[in-house]
């Protein structure tokens, strides 16, 4: 074990100070980093079981890896910040850099670094299902937002209808169209609670 290891759990529990950057255009707190990818995690698990262990088809694909690829797919904006489709058109980052220098001498560089490598490829299942499931949280925490009363802009609801088009699995585009279905209070309203089984029933 190297300082470099203990450094990068230091590094990583930072990303909870550092904001979705999406959040400039509502005037309105979204989550942090970590939160964003604690709900992918989930998220990208849902998808690869509907979209292959569901549907008995023949496949290959390791949960390990999705877990994986999750945890480290966002994990250079530590040091470069998140960006959304604004500031992207003005910023340049070396991502791959500020990569390098995060997993540098921890147990984690050698495959950490390859499945970094194989996410932005976009060619695997696994990768595929984690970008999905990255876009499908944005979605999800919009329905969030207006929930609690906040208005979505037009445009930015016509951007999002772009963006499912072009999701990769069929399972992550039926959960868009469910959880704009959904209300996202059902879990504790209609749940086991204090009003429906507890001392507040009457």
């Amino acid at each position: 074990m190297s300082k470099r290891d203990t450094e990068f759990i230091f590094e990583t529990g930072a990303l909870k100070f550092v904001k979705r950057s999406w959040q400039q255009f509502f005037s309105i707190p979204v989550q942090n980093v970590s939160e964003h990818t604690f709900r992918i995690m989930w998220l990208a698990l849902l998808i690869s079981r509907m979209e292959f262990f569901g549907r008995n088809k023949k496949c290959n694909i390791s949960e390990e890896k999705i877990m994986k690829m999750v945890l480290v797919h966002d994990i250079a904006e530590s040091r470069m910040g998140d960006t959304n489709l604004v500031s992207r058109r003005y910023c340049k980052q070396d991502e791959q850099l500020a990569m390098n220098d995060i997993l540098d001498k921890t147990q984690f560089k050698k495959d950490f670094l390859s499945i970094y490598k194989e996410f932005n490829e976009r060619k695997s299942w696994e990768a595929k299902i984690v970008k999905d499931a990255d876009n499908l949280d944005v979605d999800i925490e919009c329905e969030e937002l207006k929930s609690r009363g906040a208005e979505i802009p037009k445009e930015w609801t016509k951007f999002r209808k772009k963006v499912c088009q072009d999701f990769y699995t069929q399972s992550a585009r039926l959960l868009s169209k469910k959880v704009k279905q959904a209300d996202p209070n059902d879990w504790h309203q209609f749940g086991r609670n204090r009003f429906n089984s507890g001392d507040w029933k009457k």
